[in-house]
C-alpha cells in the first residue's frame, strides 16, 4: 500500500473519508460542496452519530462521511472505533482513499501521533484470517492512501505501517490451528525471516542440545507430546556488535491441554493461543525489519506442546531447571513458566541490557484485569516506567502489578526449592506465576508481560489481537541512544 501527503483535495483521489462532528466540522470547508453537507447535517438527514457512514456524491467524486459524534469527546479509543468502521466502508470499494486526517487528532495528541496511529489501525483492520477457509475474503481494493494535512510526517506514517505489519503476523500465527502452528512451524518463520534480512541471524535448538544445557524444567512440558520442541533464537543487529542487547523471551506453547492436570474440553480450543507471547515477540521482530532501528535485539522464543501421556510430567514430580533450582511441579497446566524458566536462564549468556517475557500466563490475570490492560511485572522501576509509558504512547496500555517479597512464601514447597502454583490457592495467581519467574531473572534487569487478557478475543468473534507488538515497537525505540 502506498501512503502520501497532500493539503488540498485532488480529482484522482477518488474516495475522500471526511470526519464529521455534531459540534465542529470546521475541516468540511476544504470541499467545494461543504455548504451542502453541512445544510444536510443540520437537517439531520446526515448522521454525526459515531460510526455512521454516508455516502455522498460531487463532481465524480465520492465523499465518504465518517461519524464521529462530539469534537471534543475525540479520544484515543473512539480513533480506534471510527477507523474500523471506515475501513469496513472502503476497503472493497475504494482504490484511493484520501482521509482528512487533521480532524481526527484527539484533544490529548498531535498530529504526528495521529498520523502513525491512523496509518497502524488502518492496515491491521485490513488483515482477515481465511488461511483455512475454502472460500477467501475479498481482496483489499486500497491500494494509495492520501493524508489531507498540512504536516507531512512520513516517518510517522512508516511507523504505524510497521507497526501493523507485526501485528498482522502475530495475528496470523495466534488464529492458525496448532495442527499448523507448531514449535517447528514457529522456528521455520523464524529462520525465514533470518535468511531475507542480512540484519537477522536464527539458530534453534533441540532436545538434544536442550538437555545438554541441563533445561529439565522446559523439557518436563514438552515430554508428554509427540511434538519436537524448540528454543529459537533470532537476534537482530541494527547497532554495534559490542552494544549490550535487549531481549525479548516470548513463550510459545502451541497448545496447552494442560497435561496430566487436564483443563475441561469446553473452550480448549482456544489454547492454541497460547503461544500469543511467541507470535507477538516474531511480529515485533518483523516489524524492526522494516524500521531497521539502530539496536541490538535478542528475540529467545520457549516453543513446546503441552499434551497428556505416558510420559508426561506428573503432579508432584520434582525437576532440574537449567540454573540448579528445583522445582516441584504441582499443576502441570501451569506449564508456560516451566519453559520460560529456562529460556530465562539462558538469556544471562548474552549480558543482556534488559530482558522481557511476554507470555499468556495465567488465566487469574483475566479474573484482576480483564482484557484491556496487560499486566506489568518488574524487578526494576525504572524498567516498569519504560514499559507502561511505551504502552501509553502507543495506546496499548499495561496496568503495573505488584512483586513484594511477601508472595514468595507462596511458592514455597518442602520437597524443592520452588513450586511452580502458589500454595493458597488461585489467590493472586498471576502474582504468584511471576514471583516464580523473577526467581529466575536474578542477574538482570528484568520485566514480565502477563497477556492472557490481551493477546485474544474470545466469543463468535474470537480471534488474535495482535498485541502488544505496539508497546514492545516503542519500548524498543525508545531505548535507541
Amino acid at each position: 500500500m502506498k501512503f502520501n501527503f497532500s493539503p488540498t483535495v485532488s480529482a484522482k483521489q477518488d474516495t475522500l473519508l471526511v470526519p464529521i462532528f455534531s459540534d465542529n466540522n470546521s475541516s468540511l470547508e476544504k470541499l467545494a460542496c461543504h455548504q451542502a453537507i453541512q445544510a444536510l447535517i443540520d437537517a439531520q438527514q446526515i448522521s454525526t452519530a459515531k460510526g455512521e457512514v454516508t455516502a455522498y456524491f460531487f463532481e465524480q467524486q465520492k465523499v465518504l462521511l465518517l461519524g464521529a459524534g462530539k469534537k471534543s469527546e475525540l479520544n484515543e479509543n473512539r480513533l480506534q472505533s471510527l477507523i474500523e468502521s471506515a475501513v469496513k466502508a472502503t476497503k472493497t470499494q475504494a482504490q484511493h482513499v484520501a482521509i482528512f486526517v487533521d480532524a481526527l487528532v484527539p484533544k490529548s495528541r498531535d498530529i504526528n501521533w495521529t498520523l502513525t496511529q491512523v496509518s497502524q489501525y488502518w492496515v491491521s483492520n485490513l488483515y482477515a484470517y481465511d488461511t483455512t477457509k475454502s472460500k477467501k475474503e475479498s481482496a483489499t481494493k486500497t491500494t494509495q492512501i492520501t493524508f489531507i494535512s498540512a504536516t507531512e510526517n512520513e516517518k510517522a506514517v512508516q511507523l504505524g505501517y510497521a507497526i501493523a505489519q507485526g501485528m498482522n503476523i502475530t495475528k496470523e500465527l495466534g488464529n492458525l490451528p496448532s495442527n499448523i502452528c507448531t514449535p517447528t512451524y514457529l522456528a521455520e518463520h523464524a529462520l525465514a525471516l533470518s535468511k531475507n534480512n542480512s540484519q537477522f541471524s536464527c539458530e534453534v535448538l533441540g532436545a538434544d542440545e536442550m538437555y545438554a544445557l541441563g533445561m529439565h524444567s522446559f523439557l518436563s512440558v514438552s515430554k508428554g507430546s509427540d511434538e519436537p520442541e524448540k528454543l529459537i533464537v533470532l537476534k537482530y543487529q541494527g547497532a554495534q556488535s559490542n552494544e549490550a542487547p535487549h531481549i525479548l523471551v516470548g513463550k510459545g506453547i502451541t497448545f496447552d491441554s494442560g497435561g496430566i492436570s487436564l483443563k475441561p474440553g469446553a473452550g480448549m480450543e482456544e489454547m492454541k493461543y497460547d503461544m500469543g507471547g511467541a507470535a507477538s515477540v516474531l511480529g515485533t521482530m518483523n516489524t524492526l525489519a522494516l524500521l531497521t532501528p539502530k539496536i541490538n535485539v535478542i528475540a529467545i522464543i520457549a516453543a513446546a506442546e503441552n499434551m497428556p501421556s505416558a510420559r508426561a510430567s506428573k503432579p508432584g514430580d520434582v525437576i532440574t531447571s537449567m540454573n540448579g533450582k528445583t522445582i516441584e511441579i504441582i499443576n502441570t497446566d501451569a506449564e508456560g513458566r516451566l519453559v520460560l524458566a529456562d529460556a530465562l536462564t539462558y538469556a544471562e549468556r548474552f549480558e543482556p541490557a534488559s530482558v522481557v517475557d511476554i507470555a499468556t500466563l495465567t488465566g487469574a490475570v483475566i479474573v484482576g484485569l480483564g482484557s484491556h490492560p496487560t499486566a506489568v511485572y518488574a524487578n526494576d522501576d525504572a524498567l516498569s516506567k519504560e514499559l507502561l509509558d511505551a504502552g501509553l504512547e502507543a495506546w496499548d496500555r499495561g496496568w503495573p502489578m505488584p512483586l513484594w517479597e511477601n508472595y514468595e512464601e507462596e511458592i514455597t514447597t518442602p520437597f524443592a526449592d520452588l513450586r511452580n502454583t502458589g500454595n493458597v490457592g488461585r489467590a493472586g495467581g498471576s502474582i504468584t506465576a511471576a514471583m516464580f519467574l523473577k526467581a529466575f531473572a536474578e542477574k538482570y534487569t528484568w520485566a514480565h508481560l502477563d497477556i492472557a487478557g490481551t493477546a485474544w478475543t474470545s466469543g463468535k468473534n474470537m480471534a488474535s489481537t495482535g498485541r502488544p507488538v505496539p508497546m514492545l515497537t516503542h519500548y524498543l525505540l525508545n531505548k535507541i541512544k
